[in-house]
């Protein structure tokens, strides 16, 4: 099953790793490492953003597209759905004050977890998964 390191230590290993396994292309800067996957049903993509906060490993997923103020309400309504039925990842409406506001969800870790290289595969795979599922219900269901 191969040996566990903890999270915290070894995040951008094993995203690097579990990303090349699926050929996912990888782009990193200081705080983070950011995959790309394409959303063939629903004619667009979804970026997954690993970071880290003090204690967590935060995946935010979007797929960049922004909403109009008639859609806002749309969003709020698709987010509680899919959290009462699905809860991960967790959707929101993200920078509904800001100038372009999103939908996006958000799995989380702590960084204090201990993880093989294995597991960690199975989980992010399992998190991309439902984030395809997410986003391809926002678009079908909500038509947003």
């Amino acid at each position: 099953m191969g040996t566990a390191a903890e999270l915290g230590v070894q995040w951008r290993s094993l995203v690097h790793a579990w990303a090349s396994g699926r050929h996912f292309h990888c782009e990193q800067d200081t705080v983070s490492v950011s995959l790309r996957f394409d959303l063939a049903d629903a004619g667009r993509s979804v970026t997954v953003r690993f970071m880290t906060t003090t204690k967590l490993l935060v995946a935010f997923m979007t797929d960049g597209r922004f909403l109009r103020g008639d859609q806002l309400a749309t969003a709020a309504a698709a987010a509680n759905a899919w959290n009462t039925e699905q809860l991960v990842p967790m959707l929101s409406v993200w920078d509904v004050r800001g100038p372009r506001p999103c939908i996006a969800g958000v799995c989380t870790l702590p960084l204090n977890c201990r993880m093989s290289q294995p597991e960690f595969d199975a989980l992010a795979g399992d998190w991309v998964e439902q984030a395809r599922q997410m986003f391809l219900r926002c678009h079908q269901v909500f038509q947003l």
